[in-house]
């Protein structure tokens, strides 16, 4: 017997897919909206699967709390920008080398503060509105990253990701399977 659970967690982000590319004969049309700054009320569902149960269950649900946390501490109403992208170096002038920035285990970067120590609290704020990431931003990568976590996370439970499904909108996914 197996078993499957998920849990979902929405939040809202922007980034930008500066190396995407259309086939007019599919696309209808060249317009590289994707390349421009926007944003997304996103939803990733957290897929668990196990083959005992501990307590009648996979996992409690509660066990995939700290993830919300992280989405909310980290990645909600933040702009996700790839540390390779053109327009890197304009949008964060200050942050041209990765010593100036903050490195996390789950992959990602934040601008050092302490650099714009003096700066006025706008160039903060705007500074702070960033999470860096080493790959394009695309849903199938962000979602590819979601797993990464989620697994490295869940494992020290003895728990199993199947998968993690991300929604750039109501009918829009990518999934990552493991």
């Amino acid at each position: 017997m197996r078993w499957e659970i998920s849990k979902e967690f929405e939040f809202c982000y922007g980034h930008r897919v500066w190396s995407q590319t259309l086939n007019k004969n599919f696309a209808l049309d060249d317009c590289l909206v994707c390349r421009h700054l926007h944003g997304h009320q996103g939803k990733v569902i957290v897929h668990l699967k196990g083959d005992k149960l501990k307590d009648g269950m996979i996992t409690d649900f509660k066990h995939l709390n700290w993830f919300k946390k992280f989405l909310d501490d980290r990645v909600d109403h933040k702009f996700i920008l790839d540390i390779n992208d053109p327009l890197y170096e304009t949008m964060l002038p200050l942050y041209k080398e990765k010593k100036d920035l903050i490195y996390f285990d789950e992959n990602y970067y934040l601008p050092d503060l302490t650099k714009i120590k003096n700066e006025p609290n706008h160039i903060r704020e705007y500074v702070e509105s960033f999470v860096l990431v080493d790959f394009v931003p695309t849903s199938e990568n962000l979602s590819y990253w979601f797993i990464s976590i989620v697994q490295k996370k869940m494992a020290k439970l003895g728990v199993e990701v199947s998968k993690v499904e991300l929604y750039e909108t109501s009918k829009s996914k990518s999934m990552a399977l493991s």
